[in-house]
């Protein structure tokens, strides 16, 4: 957990990053890889692909799906990890996806083979706090962070059993709803954020719906992170193979608005 609690920067929100392991391809995921970190990005969220995503929009569903029929497997997901964790050393990785692929070996197993190639983090989508011995401990014991998520619907009676044993940052959803189409107001956001920070020490990210780089920029003026995810894995489907470098512009526009929001 060291380089994730060293990529917040004191001066700035960090820039988060998703895309889906295995689309356009498991050889092309490793670019676009890249392509994130030289753009600008200070923490990445990579996608596990799963059946059913059913947090995810149209835009990340489609990905999914691509990536699954390409054969994408959990052990190249891994290679994947291990491959980015030799050229960017410094940089933070986070598996994000479901429970199946995450614990149909056993939460040891996945707990292992995050610590062995390189995974800093895990966000498991459908894992009720309530069920947090299914993957929790298997993580904690291996230091890699558990991130949990909070929502517009998250209340003070809720908030305190979603911190309990979360590591890492707090992970704000800042619409009722799937990826990629509704945007938050920002006065909800700043709201939210303000309430979240008065119960926690953790760094508060936002997410779900955010794309341009006015958006970015105003959120950076209150959170401590901001993930961008569909709006680059639309890249990823428009360009293919081409696609790093559009990637790598797109970065660099929301990392320069994160830079001049304070």
């Amino acid at each position: 957990m060291t380089r994730l609690s060293k990529a917040f920067p004191a001066d700035r929100a960090a820039l988060i990053a998703f895309i889906t392991a295995g689309d356009p391809s498991v050889a092309d995921t490793l670019v676009i890889l890249d392509a994130l970190v030289e753009g600008g990005a200070d923490i990445i969220e990579l996608g596990m692909p799963f059946t059913d995503p059913m947090a995810d929009g149209p835009a990340i569903q489609a990905a999914n799906i691509r990536s699954l029929s390409g054969g994408t497997k959990t052990a190249d997901i891994f290679n994947i990890a291990k491959e980015f964790r030799t050229r960017h050393p410094d940089v933070p990785l986070i598996l994000m996806g479901y429970a199946n692929p995450m614990t149909i070996r056993g939460p040891e197993w996945f707990a292992n083979a995050c610590v062995s190639n390189g995974i800093d983090g895990v966000i498991c989508v459908d894992i009720p706090v309530e069920e947090d011995d299914s993957l929790g401990d298997a993580l904690r014991n291996e230091q890699i962070a558990l991130v949990r998520l909070a929502t517009p619907t998250t209340d003070a009676a809720r908030l305190p059993t979603i911190l309990n044993n979360a590591s890492g940052f707090l992970y704000y959803v800042s619409v009722a709803g799937i990826t990629g189409l509704q945007q938050a107001a920002q006065a909800s956001v700043e709201e939210a954020v303000k309430r979240l920070k008065s119960a926690t020490d953790l760094p508060i990210v936002v997410g779900f719906g955010v794309r341009t780089p006015d958006q970015v920029a105003a959120i950076a003026n209150v959170a401590d992170g901001v993930v961008v995810g569909s709006a680059i894995v639309e890249l990823i489907e428009k360009y293919g193979k081409d696609a790093p470098a559009a990637v790598k512009d797109y970065v660099a526009s929301l990392a320069s608005a994160i830079a001049s929001a304070r």
